[in-house]
């Protein structure tokens, strides 16, 4: 695979303000990507099409809408219909990341997540869901 396919920009959906900024931290400094950080599903609605990323990840409990609901609305806009979305999320019973992959989740990041290997568990996603 080409240097040049790689993802650049993240767009990180997480309520929770510290795991946010330790995924920024890991993205950004570790992973030299350009992240985009939402507290909820609403704001990553309004913003996600203006920062057209390459990937989006998104926690699943959040109050508001959740994680698949926050999916289910990201598909309905044309320009992030096929943008790749992992959640990122504690509940990982094989039932459950089943029920996530049916969704429409290319895959599942278990909370926590190590930051030091974050960027490479990003970009590994990436590039499975380009094949």
């Amino acid at each position: 695979m080409e240097d040049a396919l790689k993802p650049e920009r993240i767009l990180y959906v997480e309520d929770d303000e510290d795991i946010r900024e330790i995924a920024r931290l890991a993205l950004e400094m570790v992973g030299g990507f350009k992240v985009l950080l939402c507290a909820s599903g609403e704001e990553a609605l309004a913003a996600a099409p203006g920062f057209a990323p390459d990937i989006i990840l998104l926690d699943v409990m959040m109050p508001g809408l959740d994680g698949p609901s926050t999916l289910a609305a990201l598909r309905r806009q044309p320009a992030l219909k096929s943008t790749p979305v992992a959640f990122m999320t504690a509940k990982i019973q094989p039932q459950e990341i089943a029920a996530y992959k049916e969704m429409g989740a290319v895959e599942v990041i278990a909370k926590p997540f190590d930051p030091m290997a974050l960027p490479e568990q990003i970009r590994n996603i990436w590039h499975h869901s380009q094949q």
